[in-house]
């Protein structure tokens, strides 16, 4: 009973945040400077179009994109196509449609993205965890490190790395995802070129990571060593082998934690990285609508991200709630 009312409270609250969220994600964009229709029959108007011709086509992109409707309207009418799991149809790159923009540019977030997080999270708890065990010079030199490279910005070591690595030492290309002219195809030769494209935006993030995972798990592994638990085992003789095992298990559980959030923050997690290294992923594709004020594309991409970050801390919370009894008689108010 106390863990269905948990459920249905977290549930409840949840919604209610989508909700507000999707309000938002429709207004936010409106509120750029600039209406897109303009800047479309602008950019025609310079290639010589005729004014009467311009005004045709001016009216018919306004009347396309649901323009001339009023704000309560267009809020109504995107909800009806989120409700058909249509996303809409480019302002920027008219006929196109958003979902099929999308899904060309995220299989490139999700494939730099991931295993940049994972191998991220496994390098840096271990290193974390070894380097609170060990201590001495090795602790210190561990520590200072990642303390460093967590309090870099990712785009400032992607400038670093892009100017060390493509520019003073061209080892690697600058930016892309491959060579200008070729075609994405299933050929050894064009996945030897992405992987020499793919090197240096993987670095930028995964050294961030390590950093950040490091520093936490070596924080909490010193707590977990001067617990008495640990002072109670060394007192009946464990091995050090077995009592590491102890602390790195109690360790682990905000690092699961962050590891969850850092999935559910993946689309969105590293957009300027994309954009230095003029990557195709979804954050080129952002800054390229936003730019352009492609309200369904960056309607669209917003919204992947809240719903990512929405469902990533829910499960966070649901998976906390069933092994920790505390928290749901916390939260149902039982004590």
């Amino acid at each position: 009973m106390r863990l269905r009312k948990y459920l249905v409270g977290k549930s409840l609250w949840y919604l209610g945040a989508l909700l507000v969220a999707l309000v938002l994600n429709f207004l936010l964009p409106r509120l750029v400077p600039g209406n897109p229709v303009d800047a479309i029959v602008a950019q025609l108007g310079r290639s010589g179009t005729q004014a009467d011709s311009l005004q045709r086509i001016h009216e018919h992109y306004v009347k396309e994109f649901g323009l001339d409707q009023s704000m309560v309207g267009q809020f109504f009418t995107y909800l009806g196509n989120l409700a058909h799991f249509d996303l809409g149809t480019s302002f920027a790159q008219y006929p196109a449609h958003v979902d099929g923009l999308i899904s060309q540019a995220l299989p490139w977030t999700i494939g730099l993205q991931l295993p940049a997080i994972l191998i991220g999270w496994l390098v840096g708890n271990a290193l974390g965890a070894l380097a609170a065990f060990k201590g001495g010079w090795f602790d210190r030199g561990a520590f200072l490190s990642s303390l460093f490279l967590s309090s870099m910005p990712y785009y400032c070591l992607a400038i670093l790395l892009l100017y060390l690595c493509a520019v003073a030492l061209p080892l690697l290309p600058p930016g892309g995802g491959y060579e200008p002219g070729s075609s994405p195809e299933l050929s050894v030769t064009f996945m030897v070129d992405v992987m020499r494209h793919y090197w240096l935006p993987f670095l930028s993030l995964v050294l961030i990571f390590v950093g950040g995972q490091a520093v936490g798990m070596r924080s909490m592994a010193i707590y977990e060593l001067n617990s008495d638990y640990v002072n109670y085992g060394r007192g009946l003789g464990l091995s050090d082998k077995r009592i590491v095992r102890y602390i790195f298990r109690n360790a682990m559980l905000p690092q699961v934690t962050g590891l969850a959030l850092s999935i559910g923050t993946l689309v969105g997690g590293a957009l300027i990285t994309e954009i230095v290294f003029s990557y195709p992923g979804i954050g080129s594709l952002l800054f390229s609508a936003i730019g352009q004020n492609d309200y369904p594309v960056i309607q669209a991409i917003t919204l992947i991200i809240l719903v990512a970050v929405l469902l990533s801390n829910f499960l966070v919370e649901i998976a906390y709630g069933f092994v920790d009894p505390r928290i749901r008689a916390s939260q149902a108010g039982e004590r």
